[in-house]
């Protein structure tokens, strides 16, 4: 990276409350409320409820309570995804799980395990920003700013190595003047590629780092804007605690 580069990333994570304070816990839990079209074009239901959201920071891990029954849980790294019971019975799973999207479009349904899978990398990525840009592998630099109203965003594009699972490969992120994110642009590369962007705010501070409490993924038009009329993915986040070890 450049100078400049790090000068921009440095603000960021700075923003965002501090590597160093980051780096004291070891996993983050909150309340979710998900929402949006996504899941009627993959053939699902998502209904209202909301659910305990569990996201290791330092590995890709993550779980979700309740899944598909009450005593139901997800078990997610990017290796394997497992739906067990709350006493850890597995009842369903998949290795590789990543090459079983191989061919799917836009509606091509998911099974549970899909789904599962889905919610673990999303989630873990988005309770992880920007702090994932710090992992190995992980480049980022910035590109030119971008106009959004009467807002100028600072961006930068971050190339995840084959080891991160997440969206897809090339990812930009914007940030306003103070340094916070604002919006995220990406291709669900798992769902036919649909370009997102996804806009972050109503910001909560939980031990001192601060975390958007309110997502709202928009499919993408060819010009970069949000096509306000298709709300692919709406995540309401609640009750945010860090712990350690």
């Amino acid at each position: 990276m450049s100078n400049r580069d790090s000068e921009l990333l440095d603000r960021v994570l700075d923003a965002h409350g501090g590597i160093e304070r980051w780096r004291r816990f070891s996993r983050v839990e909150a309340t979710i409320t998900s929402s949006g079209v996504l899941w009627d074009l993959k053939g699902l239901r998502q209904d209202s409820q909301s659910r305990r959201m569990s996201v290791w920071l330092h590995e890709q891990r993550a779980s979700v309570t309740p899944f598909g029954a009450p005593n139901q849980r997800t078990a997610y790294c990017p290796g394997r995804i497992a739906i067990e019971t709350t006493e850890g019975e597995v009842v369903a799973e998949r290795l590789d799980p990543r090459s079983s999207f191989q061919g799917h479009g836009e509606t091509t349904p998911w099974d549970p395990l899909h789904r599962a899978y889905f919610n673990g990398y999303a989630l873990w990525s988005y309770l992880t920003m920007p702090f994932l840009f710090c992992l190995p592998g992980v480049l980022a630099e910035e590109v030119e700013p971008w106009r959004e109203g009467a807002e100028r965003w600072r961006r930068l594009r971050v190339r995840f190595p084959e080891s991160v699972a997440t969206h897809c490969e090339v990812q930009d992120f914007y940030f306003g003047d103070d340094f916070l994110l604002r919006r995220h642009d990406y291709s669900v590369d798992v769902s036919g590629g649909i370009p997102a962007a996804q806009y972050v705010h109503d910001y909560i501070s939980a031990s001192g780092l601060c975390m958007p409490s309110k997502r709202r993924a928009y499919r993408r038009d060819s010009s970069g804007r949000a096509i306000e009329a298709e709300l692919l993915v709406a995540i309401d986040l609640s009750n945010i605690r860090y712990e350690s070890e």
